[in-house]
């Protein structure tokens, strides 16, 4: 009995260690993280002092610039006003750079006229033009014209134009069409889209004969015969269509020298009249010649030149030579 005991005390003390150290057989090996590795303190060079209160303050203060709008431009300015200003009559400046005050709108009918493109609000000028331009109308009947068809004169207080004409600034220059006026009252519309006759021959370095005629002429030499007429523009194929039909005018030099070259004008003509008041800049007088020489050759040759399309391009690395 006594060895009995003892060998089941002695068992027992054999189990009870490997009972404490043994691990579950139902429990799962759990992984362990490494442990993280000391960052190393930084140098007292690399830290940073702290921002003061105030220049954070200050920073977040400092206002950043709006973005403003360029000012309007003067031809959007002059393009706004739908009637004149209502002070005396008066053309400011030079004819291409200007105003108009006091002017009058030329009505867009009349007896001997119509008025062309009325969505432009362009028949606007000074009292002495609008005045001279009825009487024109009424006096080209003597020239087998019913009458005209009158294209821009100003806006109503003169100014840079939005589109168009560099001049036309003071309310004394005038666009007559080359094409008269038909004896019925056109439309809005028609105003609108219909487009002048141009003058010009299939070479565009001379006049159609079967276009201009002598009535063209005669009507040209009567705005230019007017006392207060300086200028009239045309093309340069009228006015050398001028020069070769009035060789035997012999007052010619007095009005066809104020008839003067100068780039398009082939479908309509162009009049301006002198200063009527000291606030403006008159034009250069003519020189008192027929101006039929030189510088008619010379304005058909810059025209003739515009006319030949551009070289092209010299064959450059990326395009190769040709071969």
């Amino acid at each position: 009995m006594q060895r009995t005991r003892a060998l089941c005390l002695i068992g027992s003390l054999c189990l009870i260690p490997y009972s404490a150290t043994a691990e579950p057989q139902a429990a799962k090996p759990h992984a362990t993280k490494p442990a993280a590795a000391a960052k190393p303190a930084p140098a007292k060079s690399a830290i940073k002092a702290p921002v003061p209160v105030e220049a954070q303050r200050a920073a977040v203060a400092v206002p950043v610039p709006e973005k403003k709008n360029p000012p309007p431009l003067a031809k959007e300015l002059f393009g706004k006003p739908k009637v004149a200003a209502d002070l005396s009559p008066r053309a400011i400046g030079s004819y291409a750079k200007g105003c108009l005050s006091g002017g009058v709108h030329l009505a867009d009918n009349g007896p001997n006229w119509q008025a062309m493109r009325l969505s432009r609000n362009r028949a606007w000028g000074h009292p002495k033009l609008v005045k001279l331009l009825q009487r024109f109308a009424g006096e080209v009947k003597q020239d087998g014209w019913n009458g005209l068809l009158v294209g821009d004169i100003s806006q109503p207080r003169g100014g840079p134009m939005l589109t168009g004409h560099a001049s036309h600034q003071i309310g004394l220059d005038a666009d007559i069409w080359l094409t008269p006026m038909p004896n019925r009252v056109l439309t809005r519309k028609e105003r609108e889209e219909i487009s002048a006759t141009s003058m010009l021959d299939n070479t565009k370095l001379a006049v159609n004969p079967k276009v201009f005629t002598a009535s063209h002429a005669a009507v040209i030499k009567r705005a230019a015969s007017y006392l207060s007429v300086e200028r009239v523009f045309v093309h340069p194929a009228i006015k050398k269509s001028l020069c070769e039909t009035t060789k035997d005018d012999p007052n010619r030099a007095v009005w066809l020298g104020k008839v003067r070259p100068i780039w398009g004008h082939h479908y309509h003509f162009h009049i301006r009249i002198g200063c009527p008041n000291g606030g403006c800049e008159p034009q250069v007088p003519v020189k008192g010649d027929d101006g039929c020489g030189a510088e008619v050759t010379g304005w058909l040759k810059k025209v003739e030149a515009s006319l030949k399309p551009p070289p092209p391009p010299k064959p450059g690395p990326e395009m190769g030579a040709a071969e």
